[in-house]
């Protein structure tokens, strides 16, 4: 997450949705308050394009819909708009909206130094309030491994952790991807 601009008592998500329309950058809505994204490095980058290319290639010809951090999703329930690094939403209500998503099966973030905390926590928190979410998945760019936090029974979410040789399974797509493919052109400690 980024700097937070000065709150105003009314910005409202119709009031920010406006107004970033008219922004130059990108910004995140979390209830009231709105926070300037920061850059990405190029590890980030690579590794956002490599899982948003793989899913790509394996959902071609079915009705979902891959998308990267350039797309608004809407928490409603949290009252916020986020930027994901990667998502995939299969629902035809989503497929007629043009600003934002809010039906996603599999949510991606790429973890940083600056936003591991806030992936893992308050974010993690909004995006378990998303009904059609099945999967919230964090990858490393400091290393190969790959958290897929998978739905449970109930408000229980599962961790399932993979390392560089594993294949990490999104039983909500019907994919099996090897991690390794995620981190292709990536080296580590340069």
């Amino acid at each position: 997450m980024g700097n937070a601009l000065e709150k105003t008592a009314d910005f409202t998500a119709d009031a920010y949705l406006e107004w970033e329309a008219k922004e130059t950058e990108r910004h995140e809505y979390v209830n009231g308050e709105v926070f300037a994204m920061t850059g990405a490095t190029t590890a980030h980058n690579a590794i956002s394009l490599n899982f948003a290319a793989t899913l790509k290639s394996a959902l071609r010809g079915q009705p979902c819909r891959v998308y990267m951090e350039g797309v608004k999703l809407r928490v409603e329930a949290a009252n916020c708009y986020f930027y994901p690094d990667v998502m995939v939403t299969c629902s035809p209500r989503d497929r007629a909206e043009p600003l934002a998503q809010s039906e996603p099966s599999v949510v991606v973030e790429v973890l940083s130094e600056s936003t591991a905390e806030y992936d893992l926590g308050h974010k993690f928190d909004a995006y378990r309030q998303i009904p059609s979410l099945c999967e919230y998945v964090v990858v490393a760019q400091d290393r190969p491994h790959v958290s897929v936090y998978r739905r449970g029974e109930g408000v229980e979410w599962i961790l399932h952790p993979y390392g560089a040789d594993d294949a990490l399974h999104l039983p909500s797509l019907d994919l099996v991807i090897p991690v390794a493919a995620l981190y292709e052109d990536i080296e580590f400690g340069a």
